[in-house]
């Protein structure tokens, strides 16, 4: 690859490391220095081209290829009058016609083709399209104002998220620091066994984690643009086959042989009174299943429990 040099003071990057190559409208490069010694007076003629230029209207080359630069100021100058949308063409191919036209024009203005009727065909396009013109330059003016205000509030509401962040990691720290000083404190002071304590700090620690993990996660509703998400989502689980023929489960009490008192049954719960010695259930914990007699039979085990006994060579039947 060739090294950039000035075309006029023959300049090289070698020569001088800090060369900066400028280019204006003709696409020719000239450094720096070449530009403040030719442009003195603010305007004068390109060396190569002798195209009328101004000193103002000179760039620092971004590209390697001088035509590249060139190529794309042209771009930029001619679309923001050829700024029409597919949405004002009766027909897509239409519309392809207009964006070959842009193109060819381009092209001619890079190469230096038909220089005189391509500036002609643009004068002749800006007067038949002044008013359609002024129009999408200013809807696009409207675009880029509404997403510059939404990308400054998105940039202040990360740089909220960061101080908060912060400010959390601070006081999670000044918590830790606490925590060891209590613990080291009581290690020094208590008459209780270390090892307790110690597995009683443990058992605290673990349990904030866990008490962390289970802080829901705030879900993202829109696009850091604004633009909200879609509520329809695409199904893509299969759903769970239906069976007619009974229900899917049925309980079956386990039954425990035992060498004790045989405990009441649930009848026995209610004739015999038992169940009136119980807070009677409300419509709620009804709606979930749960009865009376059951925490009376519930109580009446635990009570009983100790006079019962279930024989090694019985085994659980389920």
């Amino acid at each position: 690859m060739d090294e950039q040099a000035c075309p006029r003071c023959k300049t090289t990057k070698y020569r001088n490391p800090s060369l900066k190559l400028m280019v204006n409208i003709c696409g020719h490069a000239l450094c720096e220095s070449c530009v403040d010694l030719l442009f003195l007076k603010g305007s004068g003629s390109c060396p190569e081209c002798n195209v009328p230029l101004r000193r103002s209207n000179f760039r620092v080359q971004l590209f390697e290829d001088s035509m590249v630069e060139k190529e794309v100021d042209i771009r930029k100058r001619i679309l923001r009058d050829f700024n029409k949308k597919e949405e004002d063409f009766a027909t897509l191919r239409e519309y392809n016609d207009y964006l070959e036209d842009i193109e060819s024009i381009i092209f001619n203005l890079t190469n230096n083709i038909d220089v005189i009727a391509t500036n002609k065909k643009i004068d002749q396009y800006k007067r038949d399209n002044r008013e359609l013109i002024l129009k999408n330059k200013s809807k696009i003016g409207r675009e880029e104002m509404e997403l510059e205000e939404l990308l400054e509030e998105e940039k202040q509401q990360e740089e909220i998220k960061k101080k908060e962040l912060v400010k959390l990691e601070l006081e999670e720290k000044k918590k830790k620091i606490r925590e060891k000083e209590a613990l080291i404190d009581e290690l020094m002071f208590s008459n209780a066994d270390a090892k307790n304590i110690m597995e009683t700090f443990a058992s605290n620690v673990q349990a904030a984690k866990e008490e962390a993990k289970a802080v829901p996660v705030i879900r993202a509703t829109q696009f850091s643009t604004g633009i909200k998400f879609s509520h329809q989502r695409q199904q893509t689980f299969m759903p769970v086959p239906k069976i007619e023929e009974g229900p899917l489960y049925e309980y079956e009490a386990p039954k425990q042989p035992t060498d004790g008192p045989v405990p009441p049954t649930w009848q026995d719960l209610q004739e015999k009174g038992y169940v009136n010695y119980v807070e009677p259930e409300r419509s709620e914990q009804r709606a979930g299943g749960y009865r009376a007699n059951i925490s009376c039979m519930r109580s009446l085990q635990e009570a009983l429990a100790g006079l019962y006994h279930v024989s090694d060579r019985t085994e659980l039947v389920s």
